[in-house]
């Protein structure tokens, strides 16, 4: 392991997993292994998928699928703000040459 990497040990399905993590980001590999196991353990005991590769990879599916809807979401709403702001400018542009007639 290089230096700017330190070990983090994670639980998934009460198994341990040591992991080489870059300094700093050792809360934050935490809080998504935490998140990964309560999703498949959601799928466990659902009862609908055997075997933990199984619900291991539709764990990784869901949140995969969870991620391209926020992402989505994300670029549909910088859309519609930039489509705002670029008619706050038109208008604020139209005003200001307005202005500058009546200066005239």
């Amino acid at each position: 392991m290089s230096n700017n990497k330190s070990p983090v040990v994670l639980n998934i399905l009460d198994k341990e997993y040591r992991i080489a993590c870059p300094r700093g980001e050792e809360e934050s590999l935490q809080a998504s292994a935490h998140l990964l196991n309560a999703r498949i353990q959601e799928i466990r005991d659902g009862g609908k998928v055997m075997g933990a590769d199984r619900m291991a990879v539709m764990a990784a599916l869901n949140l995969a699928h969870d991620l391209l809807l926020q992402q989505n979401e994300q670029e549909r709403s910088n859309k519609n703000l930039y489509s705002r702001i670029r008619s706050l400018q038109d208008r604020i542009d139209i005003t200001l040459k307005n202005t500058r007639q009546l200066e005239i």
